[in-house]
């Protein structure tokens, strides 16, 4: 649990007393390997942290294959943070690509401990004001904007990160097929 309130107080260092209520509400889950844990269309209840593992964040198109939106590494807040905040089903589901080690907290238990402390509220400013503008916005740029082969090559500079993924998941970030990325990596001499 250690590294999950370092990772709070990274974004806001956030009280003793307010560290003890929300270590109240979490728990360590273990998912193996290909193991859902949010399905599209169910209604997100959970915020996670990943301690170990790793996690994709997909959805799947009209023909049944599977588009990743993002990966989620170790030290990671995840959710569907839409979903929770809407209270609707998720759009998207959330699985493990490896044996992974969450802390599970419920959403509607955390959301009142934001409305309690006040330190942990602006924890939660931090954190979407990071990670839902400073961060996604160039996301979404670079998708619009940026070819297959550019945004390959980012990927690749995430060694950590590029390393882990298979060649037919980073195919389905990139929105090309295995043998569009074959080619990629054949004219990049990957």
């Amino acid at each position: 649990m250690q590294d999950f309130l370092q990772q709070i107080n990274s974004y806001y260092p956030v009280s003793e007393e307010t560290q003890q209520a929300l270590l109240q509400i979490c728990k360590t889950v273990h998912y193996s390997k290909n193991e859902l844990i949010l399905r599209a269309g169910d209604l997100a209840k959970y915020y996670y942290f990943v301690q170990k593992g790793l996690l994709g964040y997909y959805n799947l198109d009209e023909a049944g294959n599977t588009i990743y939106k993002i990966f989620f590494e170790e030290q990671s807040f995840v959710a569907s943070t839409s979903a929770i905040i809407e209270n609707k089903p998720s759009d998207f589901s959330i699985i493990a690509l490896e044996d992974t080690t969450l802390i599970s907290y419920p959403a509607k238990e955390f959301r009142a401990l934001v409305h309690q402390y006040h330190d942990l509220a602006l924890f939660q400013i931090s954190y979407l004001e990071q990670n839902w503008v400073v961060k996604k916005e160039p996301l979404e740029i670079n998708l619009k904007w940026e070819s297959a082969k550019q945004r390959y090559i980012k990927l690749v500079e995430n060694q950590k990160l590029y390393n882990r993924l298979k060649q037919h998941q980073i195919a389905s970030y990139l929105g090309v097929t295995p043998t569009q990325l074959s080619r990629i990596r054949k004219e990049l001499n990957f």
